[in-house]
């Protein structure tokens, strides 16, 4: 299966799951006091983040993880302030953008079914090159752009780029990379892709299935080291994965139930 038929199955699988999620507590208690929250500091077109949000974290809308965790998605990652409150990117003027228009949808469509589903979206058009086609997102997705148009293109959307730069500035520890994953408050640093098995062990209700498979989550690096995964503030918005980085992701989405 191609990787586009790929994404758009798992787009599909996420529209449903997700509405599912919502309808039903997940088991063992009460949504509040049973969900894990997991957090995604992340920037629009940093490669790592947007194929860990397509082929890793998407998942958790196909093997029913997602009514054990109370997901945040924070679009800032490597920003940061410059003079008169402007915001700059590490990869540029479309990723401030793209960043804005993600906190924007957020910000308009606060269900997860929603914005969610934007937001893999266009990063399923960044992973393929394609992220100066993000508004086709909108018709794809059947939803109307004005909440998110009239957002980036005023002064909403940049307090909302400003709000979460001041949220990702006060991480403890501070992020030194993105992806950077927090699970139950607690950062995975490269053992990001495992988060799944850390989000299984932190649950306090019945577990999902998909935990049964998972074991034991793998000893978390305090020191990551570069080139592993991770963006750092090094401009690598043109850098593909290597064959064996290319092979792992795809592989975390079997092409059937299996």
């Amino acid at each position: 299966m191609a990787a586009s038929s790929r994404r758009s199955s798992i787009l599909l699988v996420v529209l449903v799951s997700v509405a599912a999620a919502a309808r039903l507590p997940p088991c063992g208690g009460s949504p509040a006091e049973a969900k894990v929250s997991l957090e995604l500091y992340y920037e629009s077109l940093c490669p790592y983040c947007s194929r860990f949000i397509v082929n890793h974290l998407a998942g958790i809308f196909e093997d029913g993880l997602i009514a054990a965790v109370d997901l945040s998605l924070v679009p800032y990652g490597n920003a940061h302030v410059v003079s008169n409150d402007t915001v700059s990117c590490q990869h540029g003027p479309d990723e401030c953008l793209l960043n804005t228009v993600e906190a924007c949808a957020i910000d308009a469509w606060p269900d997860l079914r929603v914005h969610f589903r934007f937001i893999y979206c266009v990063e399923s058009l960044v992973v393929d090159g394609k992220h100066r086609e993000w508004e086709s997102c909108f018709k794809k997705l059947g939803l109307d752009p004005k909440r998110v148009t009239d957002c980036y293109k005023g002064e909403r959307g940049h307090k909302l780029a400003l709000k979460y730069g001041r949220q990702t500035d006060a991480l403890q520890p501070p992020h030194t990379y993105v992806p950077w994953v927090v699970v139950d408050g607690q950062p995975l640093y490269e053992n990001y892709e495992n988060f799944e098995a850390y989000v299984c062990k932190a649950y306090k209700g019945r577990p999902p299935k998909v935990c049964e498979v998972l074991g034991r989550p793998p000893i978390v690096q305090a020191v990551a080291e570069a080139g592993n995964g991770v963006t750092y503030d090094s401009g690598d918005i043109g850098v593909e994965p290597d064959d064996d980085d290319r092979a792992r992701v795809e592989m975390v989405v079997p092409d059937d139930d299996n």
